[in-house]
């Protein structure tokens, strides 16, 4: 028989002992307490929670841009560090308005219907949107693929060209493919009322939408500007033998730009959940932390090594090569960005092997093909922004894919053929998101950058190149290395002789110690 706590001391008297009114008057207080909770607006500390986590998401994606920054300023020659630092910087700056004015609304206006349209037509300058968190997140991913081409083209394109494209890019091309797959109007988003084949694109966190967009357009600006001077072909326009390389001016900025990038991943792959307080979120979160480590791991050490392998049988002497682990490693951040929150670490671990092979492929590819890339960012972002999204038509995850938000009936092709069902729906999906990509961003930005060459706000002068973009563009170099002069120098040396080294006795003085010595004796 249960003790009815409520009815005991209803029937409570002044003669009660005063335990029992102690009993009775904590109870009381605990159901104070209780009211009080209850009372509390969960929904509000929920949206708080949310709210906080996105925007301290959306940070850690912004800390990407120094990233690129220390990244790019460490890979150039010395002569241009200031030039792509500016670039970088204002990447940030032209995002943000760009975004702010048109693209935003592009991409997600009026997503208060059901219909799948082709470009937004509200929420221009934020009108009528109050959700601010969720904007700068969105900004955030923007800036960032247009920070991408800045590395590829840099050392010898215009501060014009650069603002012109960087704006277009985010105001206009960007949004137009985050449209087609994150928004639920766009007709290959997994979100829609009715999906493509079903169940929709897979591409979490952008490994199509931001980084092969932004890849795309960088080797489209690179086929178009042409390489550097002396990086193909001689002074007489003779393509050389064997392509000139030219060395990074700090591995020190390279590595430290390689660890503020994987750091800000933190932000891109586990921010892209949206929302943190509550289980299915919070575990999607977490298991891209993990999947986003394995594979940046992964193709670190994939890159690396098969690269060590490949020199040394060709040179008979292995060698470890920096800039391939560092490259590496961000391909296979990179391609896990799709299917981060679908697929498994064990699936992670070969999509980051993977990405470190397909770097390599890719990079030699360039250079057969005579595309300078300054930074080797077309072989990190386009080609492993394109595994990343065919890779997680193959190993996504049916249980996570539901944990995640998705339609869990298609599972990625792997699976589907394991259970002996062979449905292609999803890996269909991705691949049409491939070929919308490449074909919108071909198709708008080859036009674009044509021209502006022929305008001639491309390419910067030859002489201005061969001075260097900080010299001729930015009033100076970014390091001053001018020493102390030659006369002052021999000074000092001459003042520190005198008062640390051996010092000449003069011969009067040397006479006159002697004879005092001797009239001693």
């Amino acid at each position: 028989m249960s003790f009815n706590l409520d009815a005991f001391c209803t029937g409570l008297t002044a003669a009660s002992s005063s335990s029992e009114q102690a009993v009775c008057a904590l109870q009381t207080i605990v159901a104070g307490v209780s009211e009080t909770v209850g009372g509390i607006d969960a929904e509000g500390i929920t949206a708080g929670v949310d709210t906080f986590f996105l925007i301290f998401a959306g940070a850690l994606v912004f800390m990407m841009q120094a990233g690129f920054a220390m990244l790019c300023a460490g890979s150039v020659r010395q002569k241009n560090v200031k030039n792509i630092m500016l670039k970088n910087l204002l990447d940030a700056c032209g995002g943000a308005i760009g975004f702010y004015t048109v693209g935003f609304g592009f991409a997600y206006g009026g997503d208060d219907t059901s219909d799948k349209t082709f470009i937004g037509n509200s929420y221009f300058a934020l009108r009528d949107y109050t959700n601010y968190a969720g904007f700068f997140f969105q900004f955030a991913f923007a800036a960032t693929a247009a920070t991408i081409v800045a590395g590829t083209v840099a050392e010898r394109c215009k501060m014009s060209a650069y603002l012109c494209y960087s704006l277009f890019l985010t105001g206009f091309v960007y949004p137009v493919v985050v449209r087609s797959v994150w928004s639920s109007n766009g007709f290959l988003s997994a979100f829609s009322e009715d999906p493509f084949q079903g169940v929709g694109t897979v591409d979490f966190a952008g490994s199509g939408v931001v980084h092969m967009t932004g890849g795309l357009t960088a080797l489209i600006a690179a086929i178009v500007l042409g390489p550097r001077k002396g990086r193909f072909y001689d002074e007489d326009g003779n393509p050389l033998e064997t392509p000139a390389s030219f060395p990074a001016h700090s591995v020190a900025l390279q590595i430290l730009g390689t660890f503020i990038l994987w750091f800000g991943w933190y932000g891109f792959n586990p921010g892209s959940a949206l929302k943190i307080a509550n289980a299915d979120s919070a575990a999607t979160a977490a298991l891209c932390a993990v999947t986003t480590t394995m594979a940046a791991a992964a193709g670190c050490v994939s890159a690396m090594f098969t690269d060590s392998i490949i020199d040394g049988m060709a040179t008979g002497e292995t060698t470890y090569d920096l800039t391939m682990a560092m490259n590496g490693c961000l391909a296979g951040l990179v391609a896990v960005t799709a299917g981060t929150s679908v697929v498994t670490p064990w699936a992670a671990i070969i999509i980051g092997v993977v990405g470190g092979w397909v770097y390599i492929g890719m990079s030699k590819l360039l250079i057969k093909l005579k595309i300078d890339d300054a930074v080797d960012a077309i072989p990190v972002h386009f080609a492993n922004g394109f595994w990343g999204v065919l890779a997680t038509g193959l190993f996504a995850n049916g249980g996570l894919m539901a944990t995640a938000g998705y339609n869990s009936e298609h599972e990625g092709w792997f699976y589907e053929w394991g259970s002996g069902s062979g449905d292609g729906s999803l890996l269909i999906c991705q691949l049409a998101c491939l070929a919308w990509i490449i074909g919108w961003v071909t198709t708008i930005m080859t036009p674009f950058f044509i021209l502006l060459n022929m305008a001639g706000m491309f390419r910067v002068d030859p002489l201005e190149e061969e001075v260097g973009l900080d010299i001729s563009h930015h009033r100076g170099s970014a390091y001053d290395l001018s020493g102390p002069s030659k006369d002052h120098v021999d000074e000092l040396m001459e003042i520190r002789a005198s008062k640390h080294g051996k010092v000449e006795v003069p011969k009067e003085v040397a006479q006159a110690a002697d004879d005092a010595a001797e009239e001693t004796a």
